[in-house]
């Protein structure tokens, strides 16, 4: 579809529906689960495991084709598992697995596809050895990871870095830069005279944000009915 055909009423009802789902569904598999949260399609997340944390006014999405999960496993008790700060970005097909400890501080960017884990999941040399070794996974504040990269155990990347795109992270990445490449290494240094905007920014005053983005609705799909969104659905036009 080139447009979305729903009126504006069903579209808010299926929004609702998102986060009656999330709140009713999701949420106690949580061990927190912070405020203003907003699931996209949370039929598709999987929670093994805990504890997992979620940060505040953190944004999941998730897709039928690219599930969201986050795994909890270890061979041992009391573990700090998986926690996501406020403001982040989970997108379609993330994997977080953690046996001990990931750290995803306030508003980083996580995009489709990538894998983030603290342990080998088998031993070396013992592979029936479960787990393995595990190290702590750190990502600080802004920190924005790129399509299908993968961050291995005891990564530590820096505030306000980007991982590129199909990056395999295998060493500590510090702040302010760009690293990519398997394995992943700096290839450029941020300018630190240009301000930078973080999720924080944006979501700074989410009140005013939702407004904004359902009066875009309301012009969006002004027009719209229920019969002509039932129309392109079962019978599409080549302009729909």
């Amino acid at each position: 579809m080139r447009k979305d055909h729903r009126p504006y009423y069903l579209k808010r009802f299926y929004q609702k529906f998102e986060k009656f789902y999330a709140h009713h569904f999701i949420k106690p598999q949580f061990e927190f689960f912070g405020r203003g949260v907003t699931f996209i399609k949370p039929w598709h997340v999987e929670v093994f495991g805990s504890p997992v944390k979620l940060g505040s006014l953190s944004t999941v999405i998730a897709a039928s084709d690219k599930k969201v999960r986050f795994c909890i496993w270890s061979n041992k008790t009391d573990i700090k598992g998986i926690s996501i700060g406020d403001y982040c970005l989970i997108c379609p097909g993330v994997r977080i697995s953690a046996a001990s400890e990931i750290i995803i501080n306030e508003s980083c960017m996580i995009a489709s596809g990538a894998y983030l884990t603290d342990s080998d999941w088998h031993g070396i040399y013992d592979r029936s050895f479960p787990v393995g070794n595990t190290k702590p996974v750190i990502l600080e504040k802004n920190v924005w990871v790129g399509d299908s990269s993968i961050i291995c155990k005891g990564i530590t990347i820096g505030e306000n870095s980007i991982i590129g795109a199909g990056s395999v992270v295998v060493n500590d990445i510090p702040a302010n830069c760009i690293a990519a490449g398997n394995p992943a290494k700096v290839v450029k240094e941020l300018d630190k005279s240009i301000e930078l905007k973080t999720r924080a920014n944006w979501l700074e005053d989410p009140s005013s944000l939702s407004r904004q983005f359902r009066e875009l609705d309301r012009e969006n799909l002004k027009g719209n009915t229920l019969l002509g969104w039932i129309r392109s659905i079962f019978f599409p036009k080549q302009s729909d």
